[in-house]
């Protein structure tokens, strides 16, 4: 080949016309190459457009499952799918490159943003591709699928669930990640309202590709902010399949790591950890270190992505098909509640995100999330007609919110937990996430804005710029001696997706130039040419000395919530100014029996409002 450009300086045309070679056999490589020749004038300029493209229409997981991929809707799933692909990408290319200009001329031409800023935040985005990403056209497996899973057990339970839709009342069937062939089909009940423009096909994309789990959903509460801003139907999607995870339950037993003993897979009520690794959908958590049915944060981040999102798109559609959903994930923290305060507390093990971070009692990071819970809830009651809840969830919210403050506000900023641990007072960088939440979707703040700006600003003065000067990020706990807290591997990780997480809590709360200097701290370690070189594979965190933990996680996506703060959508901020909490009439929280099955406890038959029992 290359002797025939060194000979000729171009190749035969006649090769054009000898169609596709014969498939390679084991061991052997073939080669291939095109040229193209232009008469170029002096001082001009000649552009030749080259395109390559590969068609691998099926996508097979371990287990045997496959699917479809997404352009194979469009372009079919034939051997001429790559000749069309090609064809289409040399026809439209320069339609595209302008269609991205004019998507982000408005931020790189806008003068009030740094510059790192503007590039780092677009380039962050390198992890939607980067990221082990898997685009399917839908949840009915490929005709050649070889499955190693059976039909369902009866371990695997279907769940019927009845909720209020705008005074009406409608039932729901869940059917634990398996239809009638063992797959939610195209006429799942739960997806019934979803039109064809609404249908992008089955979205999945890892954690990291250190930590192979499919759409980790305590981190995609960070990394989402992209989802939405960008592919807000895709973010839906990721929400819809999590919503009817909830209300599923997977009796198959795993052993944790952590402690060694045993559990059930998936526990009805909880929101999974992520949505599997060798057969997502139907085999999730595929995280095994600690029992998540327990984790604190899960169910919390999901109500409050749920309400995020609906906020922002007014797909009420959405908001009514994952209601019962939302119900079933707040009764089913009631568990959490263990002194009748409506005030969840943490049970004296690393069980949230920060899974190695020991938390006792009532944290500052879980419980806000829990209040902000409470509050996007009942504000989403409102909308969809389900008042009482909406009461109920006020009521709640009202003696928590007394007892959080009490018990963990010290002046200054909250304690990281009510426990009396030496790290107790340590000031988490990630404190205010659940505030983060209520100011992106519209909702009233939690805090007044003098506790919530005393509360930034001792996390810039101290987590910040105690910290190589503010040149690394937001360390995750710091003493109020100023020493970085030692607690654990993650207490004093600098998280590259907690930071911009961070700043973006000051920018919704007017504190700008706090908000650039601490994000820019990822920037000057992260990407710029003084840093440590992870440019294009940001890790989940490092060290003061720069080591590093996962490479190319999805966490930096939380880049896109500055984004977020900085351009609202016209649905957060049209919304009506009128706060959606005063407008419920409360009467005072009894606790009472939940039919959300808790842990410790054998299923048994109950009757709620929520759940409808099939016994």
């Amino acid at each position: 080949m290359w002797g025939k450009m060194v000979q000729d300086g171009h190749f035969d045309r006649e090769n054009f016309s000898k169609g596709p070679s014969m498939p390679s056999s084991l061991g052997e490589t073939y080669c291939a190459a095109v040229s193209a020749s232009a008469w170029v004038e002096p001082h001009g300029k000649c552009t030749v457009a080259f395109a390559v493209s590969w068609s691998s229409p099926q996508v097979r997981f371990m287990k045997g499952m496959s699917y479809y991929r997404r352009y194979t809707r469009f372009y079919g799933i034939s051997e001429r799918a790559a000749v069309d692909l090609v064809h289409h990408s040399l026809t439209n290319y320069k339609l595209w490159e302008e269609e991205i200009e004019k998507w982000q001329n408005p931020i790189l031409n806008d003068d009030k943003l740094p510059e790192w800023y503007k590039f780092t935040l677009f380039n962050e985005l390198y992890f939607l591709v980067a990221g082990g990403t898997v685009w399917i056209d839908s949840g009915i497996p490929s005709s050649d699928s070889v499955s190693t899973r059976t039909r369902p057990s009866k371990e695997l339970k279907v769940t019927k669930v009845k909720s209020n839709k705008n005074g009406v009342q409608v039932e729901k069937t869940a059917y634990n990640g398996y239809g009638e062939d063992n797959h939610f089909s195209n006429s799942d009940k739960f997806s019934g309202s979803i039109t064809e423009s609404d249908d992008v096909g089955r979205f999945l994309y890892l954690e990291g590709v250190e930590y192979i789990m499919w759409c980790t959903y305590d981190v995609h509460f960070y990394a989402s902010f992209a989802l939405l801003a960008l592919f807000p139907k895709i973010e839906l999607s990721i929400q819809r399949e999590f919503a009817k995870a909830v209300l599923c339950e997977d009796g198959r037993k795993v052993r944790f790591l952590a402690d060694g003993n045993w559990g059930i897979r998936k526990a009805r009520g909880a929101i999974p950890h992520d949505l599997g690794m060798h057969d997502p959908w139907h085999e999730m958590n595929a995280y095994n270190i600690h029992d998540t049915s327990t984790w604190k944060d899960l169910n919390p981040k999901f109500v409050l992505q749920v309400y995020r999102d609906f906020a922002a798109t007014g797909d009420f559609s959405f908001a009514t098909d994952v209601w019962p959903s939302v119900c079933a994930a707040i009764e089913y923290m009631d568990q959490f509640d263990r002194d009748n305060d409506c005030l969840i507390e943490n049970d004296g093990f690393p069980d949230q995100t920060y899974d190695t971070w020991t938390v006792h009692g009532v944290s500052a990071y879980c419980g806000g999330l829990w209040l902000a819970a409470l509050q996007a809830a009942a504000a989403m009651a409102m909308h969809v007609g389900d008042y009482a809840f909406a009461e109920k969830c006020k009521g709640k919210l009202i003696k928590a919110k007394t007892v959080y403050e009490e018990k963990l506000w010290n002046g200054s900023y909250f304690n990281y937990d009510s426990g009396s641990s030496s790290n107790s007072k340590s000031i988490q960088a990630d404190q205010l996430a659940g505030q983060w939440y209520m100011a992106s979707s519209g909702l009233p703040d939690l805090f007044d804005g003098v506790k919530i700006k005393s509360t930034l600003q001792k996390i810039y003065d101290f987590n910040v710029m105690k910290v190589r000067g503010g040149r690394m990020g937001a360390v995750n706990g710091m003493h109020p001696n100023g020493k970085v807290d030692e607690t654990c591997m993650q207490s004093r990780e600098i998280w590259t997706g907690v930071t911009y997480g961070v700043a973006a809590t000051m920018l919704h709360a007017g504190m700008e130039e706090q908000a650039f200097t601490t994000a820019e701290g990822i920037f000057t370690a992260g990407w710029s040419e003084d840093g440590f070189g992870y440019a294009f594979q940001t890790p989940e965190g490092w060290t003061m000395d720069g080591h590093f933990r996962s490479l190319i996680y999805m966490r930096p996506l939380s880049i896109w919530g500055m984004q977020w703060a900085l351009s609202m959508p016209k649905t957060v901020l049209d919304a009506p100014k009128i706060n959606i909490m005063d407008r419920i009439q409360v009467t005072p929280y009894t606790p009472q029996e939940t039919c959300v099955r808790k842990i410790a406890e054998k299923a048994k038959c109950c009757n709620s409002k929520i759940f409808s029992c099939t016994c």
